[in-house]
């Protein structure tokens, strides 16, 4: 990971000029030669309302430390950095979006610190101190392994404000004994309150998607159990691996009794993972813990 908040890592900075004067994103795309990238899962949003409105879902963000991940032109970076958040820590991958978002940095009186690397190899809790916010438009390509990572951690965050492809939200988001019900819903609300914010239409992008994207809010939820976030992936992906089969059957793949599994789990035998609430999960997990020690 490597920080360029200074003039040694790129070159020398342009003049300082103010956050509200800055250059129309459209004109920094176009001076930089920011055609969006395929393979980055680059989408660029230029609509400073709608930035702005994604930067007021994370709610009260002064004085806070920002995490962004993707800025490309830097719209939404702007946004987090009128909220006035003490600072906003954005990581890039592509070398020309790091380029252009130096008069943002220069304007930013050493409240933007831009990190070149790869997101899904950052330590994000890393970059800055506490309190911390997540807030970003996630390239699609790596927003579910993103959001794993980070919930397995969520403590360290005193939110999440990210965006999904809105099947991706509905799938976060899904109750038991619907069809987008799965690994994904009951990890994120057994870490977090989940709540769906706003769908942004392709239209509102630079390429436009083919899908609309959902800004989804999560916050660390305060639990009883002593769950390993890995049990519970464990636990998950046997239940789910066979969707359609009853759980005596799929969860013979954990290896332990699943009779005495889902008895001390208050489960019944003949129950499909997708019936199965949160608290049941956990129980589930609990005994699972209990026949593997």
């Amino acid at each position: 990971m490597t920080d360029i908040s200074d003039e040694s890592a790129i070159g020398k900075l342009p003049p300082p000029r103010a956050l509200g004067a800055l250059p129309p994103l459209r004109d920094v795309i176009a001076r930089h030669g920011l055609m969006a990238k395929k393979s980055l899962g680059q989408n660029f949003l230029l609509d400073l309302n709608l930035t702005a409105k994604i930067a007021g879902a994370a709610g009260d963000l002064a004085g806070k430390n920002v995490i962004e991940i993707g800025p490309g032109p830097g719209g939404l970076t702007r946004a987090l950095l009128d909220t006035g958040a003490a600072s906003v820590h954005a990581v890039e991958y592509d070398g020309r979006c790091v380029e252009a978002l130096q008069e943002v940095v220069s304007a930013a009186d050493g409240r933007l610190v831009l990190h070149a690397a790869d997101a899904l190899e950052t330590d994000m809790a890393a970059l800055c101190p506490a309190p911390r916010a997540v807030v970003a438009n996630l390239p699609y390509n790596i927003a579910t392994a993103l959001l794993t990572g980070w919930l397995e951690n969520i403590d360290a965050f005193e939110s999440l404000t990210l965006m999904f492809q809105r099947e991706v939200a509905e799938r976060i988001a899904a109750k038991p004994r619907t069809k987008d019900y799965g690994r994904l819903s009951i990890v994120a609300q057994w870490r977090a309150k989940v709540e769906i914010k706003f769908d942004i239409p392709p239209s509102a992008f630079t390429p436009p998607p083919k899908v609309t994207s959902t800004v989804v809010r999560f916050t660390p939820k305060k639990r009883a159990d002593a769950v390993p976030f890995k049990i519970m992936e464990r636990v998950t992906a046997a239940a789910f691996g066979q969707r359609r089969k009853m759980l005596r059957q799929s969860l013979k793949q954990l290896g332990c009794d699943v009779e005495k599994l889902l008895a001390a789990a208050d489960i019944p035998p003949t129950a499909r993972a997708e019936e199965i609430d949160i608290a049941g999960f956990v129980r589930l997990a609990e005994a699972y813990m209990g026949q593997a020690s």
